[in-house]
C-alpha cells in the first residue's frame, strides 16, 4: 500500500510535520518495500484551501491513507470522498517511525 506522510524534510529519517494542509513535505511511502518518494508540498504557500489542495493531491498520488497529525474538515471531506483512510501520527518522530507504526496497526484513524 502507498500512504502519504507529512514530514518536515525529505526522506525515511525526516522529522514528521504534524500539519498537513502546510506540511512541508510529503513522503509517499510503499509500506510493502518501505521506498519513499519526497514530495514538495505544492500548496504550502496557498493563499486559501491548502488543506483541500493537499487532499486533491493526495488522491491524484493514488496513495491509500495519508498519515498526518491534523486534518481540517473540508480536506478529510475530500479525502474521504476519495476513499482515502487517514491517521493520525500520534508518538511518532520520524517519517520511518510513523510508518513503522501505521504497518502494526498502532496509528489512530481520523473519523
Amino acid at each position: 500500500m502507498k500512504i502519504l506522510v507529512t514530514a518536515h524534510s525529505e526522506g525515511l529519517d525526516a522529522p514528521i510535520d504534524m500539519r498537513f494542509g502546510r506540511g512541508a513535505f510529503y513522503c509517499v511511502v510503499d509500506t510493502a518495500t518501505l521506498t519513499c518518494e519526497s514530495l514538495a508540498n505544492p500548496a504550502i504557500n496557498a493563499s486559501g484551501g491548502a488543506g483541500v489542495q493537499a487532499a486533491q493531491f493526495a488522491e491524484e498520488l493514488k496513495v491509500g491513507a495519508v498519515v498526518s497529525g491534523h486534518f481540517g474538515p473540508k480536506a478529510a471531506d475530500v479525502l474521504r470522498a476519495a476513499g482515502i483512510s487517514m491517521f493520525l501520527l500520534g508518538e511518532s518522530e520520524t517519517v520511518r517511525d510513523a510508518v513503522t507504526r501505521f504497518t502494526a496497526g498502532r496509528l489512530q484513524r481520523f473519523d
